[in-house]
């Protein structure tokens, strides 16, 4: 694995050790002179608003309600992925990741343009000293310790210049998806658990949720003790606080899904009184319009007297140049981790809009390193031996392309709306602006990954990524109608790749019935010169009578030859075959449990399990000898 700056989990852990005693590290630096603000911000992972100030009863977090009664609490706040490292590239550079592929996959190493600039890097040419503490994993070739004035376990405001005004982050690991791998006692038991709808009633289950909840009030203890630090420095008249989490939470279907418990997050913010003309609202104040957070980087550039530059795409909420607040909120899922997915969802705080262009595959397929999680893999459990309801069967089958939800009367998202003629209008107004803010953005979504046209500036070349075009197709081939088959045959001769790509999508999308391009298939399975095109032209070649071929194409294409990515895609494809078929293979198949490319080994572990009928839910399919040579493989 690789990743741009990244922070080791040595780091992480010794990170959180020194949060703990933040009070007492260094002497106290004296307050800033002059009207700019001291800025900290103060990051969770993992983690929805499990909070008392939110509404929750079983929550017990004292210092973030304390925070929400002195400051601006938003309600309805999103991270821009469901998943940490796209999310934080987000905040970090103010582009959505989605704009500067690959960095809209779980687990990517993007090119950042130098004219694309972080944010600490213009608060520092503001005349601050910016600190981070500890975690970098920002999805991107960003060199960490260049762009911040302190980074790692030990950085602090107390570094700082005398005199100085400092914007420093602290990032806390405690509420993180793997600490739920073992259950944590607490004040919250498993049997005060109410379980969402769309998840089976299992002991596991509920043991996350508690363990979630007892979380929740340690990492609250120590946004308390970094608060008393700021006050026992002097500093809290003049700092600004930020409290948000990075993503949302960490329970089954909740992390890396474009549901409203994979993207809404917590944000609190304390402006004290001689800063009051930054916010336009006061303290104690609920404010329930959207707030997304690719607006971070611009509010604190606005907050600092900055002008944000033209390559950020979000837009201040506070400060002196802060705007209107905004009708929409985006959010975004493709690869996470081993797994592919495209799924694109817009919301306003009361409903939420879905797309799915990949409906022929599962939300629920599996991953090596979320199924460690008890609670996960007695969902499969029940799953599989029919103990789940119809509504939370729909995890681990195809999905529709659409998919919309009431969030007032439905929070568990269960009833799919997009069908009703009475939301008709209100889900066509959300879909128009989802296509223009994918427009806007240069959506590199489209994109298989690994293609030359990937990426902030290739995909911006003119002519190279025709992105109207393609988003007609690939909303047209998410509809799997037979009617399209021919249509789609014809497009695989596109002098397009991705064109090609997206037809060859299509027709496995419709499956069986697209039996007029069948010979179509077979030629671009053979001889595309494209390798993500034979990919997915092979898998759909699997349900045209060219099984045999299909998974031989498919297995030939993990060869060490290809790249990471390539091979990757192959492998996705075969775990979706036929098990007759992909049993034929089952000795390519077994070959890549060494490959070099971790996930690629992850995806051959659990389909050569499959394939042998010895798969289990509770299998160690994610190498944890490993872990400690993964840069923060957790997320």
């Amino acid at each position: 694995m690789t990743g741009g700056g990244h922070s080791t989990r040595r780091q992480i852990v010794a990170g959180i050790a020194a949060l703990a005693t933040a009070a007492g590290a260094r002497s106290a630096v004296r307050a800033p002179k002059g009207d700019l603000p001291n800025i900290l911000w103060i990051v969770s992972e993992d983690n929805n608003p499990f909070i008392g100030a939110y509404g929750d009863p079983l929550a017990h977090t004292p210092a973030i309600d304390r925070l929400a009664n002195e400051g601006i609490l938003y309600r309805n706040v999103y991270s821009n992925a469901p998943v940490c490292a796209p999310s934080r590239f987000g905040i970090l550079t103010g582009v959505y990741p989605e704009s500067c592929g690959p960095a809209h996959h779980m687990r990517a190493r993007a090119h950042l343009p130098g004219f694309i600039r972080t944010y600490p890097e213009l608060m520092r040419d503001a005349g601050y000293f910016c600190s981070n503490n500890a975690k970098t994993d920002y999805n991107c070739d960003v060199e960490s310790d260049t762009i911040w004035s302190a980074q790692g376990a030990q950085a602090h405001w107390r570094d700082r210049p005398e005199g100085a005004p400092f914007m420093s982050v602290f990032n806390m690991m405690t509420t993180h998806e793997s600490r739920l791998f073992n259950p944590v006692a607490g004040r919250v038991t498993p049997s005060d658990i109410r379980v969402p709808t769309h998840l089976p009633d299992t002991s596991e289950i509920r043991q996350d949720y508690a363990t979630y909840y007892n979380l929740m009030e340690q990492m609250d203890a120590q946004v308390g003790r970094l608060l008393d630090a700021l006050e026992a420095d002097g500093l809290a008249d003049d700092t600004i606080v930020f409290y948000y989490s990075d993503n949302g939470g960490s329970l089954p279907r909740s992390k890396r899904y474009c549901y409203d418990e994979g993207l809404r997050c917590a944000l609190v913010v304390r402006v004290p009184p001689k800063f009051a003309h930054l916010s336009p609202h006061r303290s104690a104040t609920v404010v329930d319009t959207a707030v997304s957070f690719i607006d971070l980087a611009p509010t604190v550039l606005s907050l600092a007297g900055q002008r944000a530059p033209a390559t950020m795409q979000g837009s201040a909420f506070l400060g002196k140049r802060r705007v209107p607040s905004k009708s929409f909120a985006f959010g975004m899922r493709n690869r996470m981790d081993e797994r592919y997915d495209f799924v694109r969802t817009v919301t306003e705080g009361r409903y939420r809009y879905i797309r799915n262009y990949a409906p022929h595959r599962p939300c629920g397929q599996h991953q090596a390193f979320a199924w460690l999680a008890k609670g996960y893999q007695s969902y499969e459990r029940a799953f599989l031996v029919g103990q789940c309801s119809s509504k939370q069967r729909r995890f681990f089958e195809p999905r529709p392309a659409e998919e919309f939800y009431d969030l007032k009367n439905d929070p568990d998202q269960v009833e799919n709306l997009a069908a009703r003629s009475e939301y008709k209008n209100r889900m066509r107004g959300m879909s128009r602006a989802l296509d223009a803010h994918m427009l806007a953005i240069h959506d590199n979504g489209f994109i298989p990954e690994g293609m030359s046209v990937e990426g902030y500036e290739a995909s911006r070349v003119a002519g190279a990524y025709p992105l109207k075009n393609i988003m007609a197709l690939a909303a047209d081939a998410a509809q799997g109608d037979p009617a399209n088959a021919d249509r789609f045959g014809k497009l695989l001769s596109h002098p397009d790749a991705v064109m090609r790509y997206w037809a060859a999508t299509g027709l496995l999308i419709i499956g069986s019935t697209a039996t007029p391009a069948a010979a179509l298939v077979q030629s671009a399975m053979a001889a595309d010169p494209c390798p993500q095109v034979r990919i997915a032209a092979a898998e759909a070649a699997t349900h045209l009578g060219f099984g045999e071929e299909g998974v031989r194409t498919l297995a030939g294409l993990l060869d060490a030859s290809q790249s990471d990515a390539v091979r990757l895609q192959a492998i996705n494809g075969l775990t979706f075959c036929a098990p007759v078929l992909a049993r034929q293979v089952l000795s390519q198949i077994s070959a890549a449990k060494s490959d070099p490319y971790l996930f690629v080994r992850s995806c051959a572990l659990y389909l050569e399990a499959k394939l042998t009928d010895r798969y289990q839910p509770s299998m160690p399919i994610f190498e944890l000898d490993r872990l400690g040579k993964q840069s923060n493989i957790e997320g």
